[in-house]
């Protein structure tokens, strides 16, 4: 016999010795484990939950959009047709009211004032002339008045005849309208005169104007002009102005939040590249637009080397102050158009409506429903029902608190 099964067999007898000497006893086929005794009790659920506490409360509106400049000045030439022969100003630069900030060729304007100065020479010859055309002409109406006169008691007596009166009647009246037409002539010389004139001062406009200057005080924003070019006021402008150098936020808010805003009201900016700085709301749009449901502010920031316009900037408004009861935003629920906390007495949940005032961050304030020290759900959601006992765990707490 082989080996291995020597050793099985004597295992074998072995254990039939241990059982019919009654060491051993085998277990019954039909026995059964015994039943529990009694079914444990399932615990309440444990919730978090806070008390309601009187705190300070700031709200606050974060709003987004571009930084523009408060008033951008537009300059271009006030004279057509002009080439640009100097630019003096360069973007970045801060300019002065009156100050050049490109000059224009102005050898046509020269030569215009040249001809004017001609002009004038010759319309005060002309009223010179004209003067003298109204002497002469005075001398020779006297002269044959004069001789009219003379020549009518001479008709009377006959000493004169009828033809030669009537010569000098005529006379005198061609005198007349010969002073008459000198008359008009200084009348002409006098408008041609006037006319000259107000060329010469549209021509001294221009050329006064030839460089082109700053209206007023900023910082150049954009240079369009180049050398050479020829200015038109058509055109781009030459130069783009942030008058006084000083920038807004130009933001789009909410309907609902824009409701709230004033101006007045503090800002925190924070601009790209995480430059900072202050300012204050300084107008709130009158229209929300119909499509977007977003209505625009201006936050005035002032001038700032710092800041950029055309970059995304972002703001926190301060929208209102306020001391009274909070709790966590999260613990308020809304169905329509009213608000419920659901607070916890003697173990049990009971959903309890309330008023709801300003919220800041994760914190909301309660104007009514709940008074200071009741306990409310922190987080409430649909799984917690009217009537529904808990046990109540302080939030930060490390096991259940027992609340009496």
């Amino acid at each position: 016999m082989h080996r291995n099964a020597k050793i099985a067999l004597g295992a074998a007898g072995i254990a039939a010795a241990l059982v019919a000497s009654g060491h051993v006893k085998l277990p019954f086929a039909g026995a059964k484990p015994a039943a529990k005794t009694a079914q444990k009790e399932v615990p309440a659920p444990a919730v978090t939950v806070v008390r309601a506490s009187t705190q300070e409360l700031t709200e606050t509106a974060l709003v987004t959009g571009t930084l523009v400049a408060r008033e951008e000045i537009m300059v271009g030439p006030e004279i057509e047709g002009l080439r640009i022969i100097e630019v003096l100003a360069d973007e970045g630069d801060r300019v002065k009211k009156g100050q050049p900030l490109a000059r224009l060729v102005n050898d046509t304007l020269e030569a215009q004032i040249a001809q004017n100065d001609a002009a004038q020479s010759r319309s005060s010859a002309a009223i010179a002339q004209a003067k003298s055309s109204i002497t002469q002409a005075e001398a020779r109406l006297t002269e044959a008045k004069n001789a009219f006169n003379r020549g009518k008691p001479l008709r009377q007596s006959g000493y004169l005849s009828e033809s030669v009166l009537d010569q000098r009647e005529s006379a005198a009246k061609t005198a007349e309208a010969q002073l008459q037409s000198a008359r008009d002539g200084l009348a002409v010389a006098e408008a041609e005169r006037a006319q000259v004139r107000a060329q010469r001062r549209d021509l001294d406009w221009r050329r006064a104007r030839a460089d082109v200057m700053a209206p007023a005080d900023g910082i150049v924003s954009r240079r369009n002009a180049r050398i050479g070019a020829v200015a038109s006021a058509a055109a781009e402008p030459m130069f783009r102005i942030i008058a006084k150098g000083e920038i807004e936020l130009d933001a789009e808010v909410t309907e609902t939040r824009i409701a709230r805003m004033r101006p007045g009201q503090p800002a925190t900016i924070e601009a790209a590249g995480g430059v900072g700085a202050e300012g204050k709301v300084r107008l709130v749009s009158p229209e929300v637009d119909k499509a977007t449901r977003l209505g625009r502010i201006r936050v005035h920031i002032g001038e700032n080397a710092a800041l950029r316009i055309g970059s995304f900037a972002r703001a926190s408004i301060v929208t209102g102050r306020s001391r009274g009861l909070v709790v966590p935003a999260a613990a308020v629920l809304y169905h329509a158009d009213t608000a419920h906390v659901l607070v916890v007495m003697n173990d049990k949940v009971a959903m309890r409506k309330v008023g709801v005032g300003f919220s800041a961050g994760e914190l909301a304030e309660v104007r009514e429903g709940l008074a200071e020290g009741d306990m409310v759900v922190a987080r409430s959601g649909t799984f917690l029902r009217d009537g529904d006992a808990v046990r109540p765990v302080f939030a930060g707490a490390s096991k259940v608190s027992e609340v009496k």
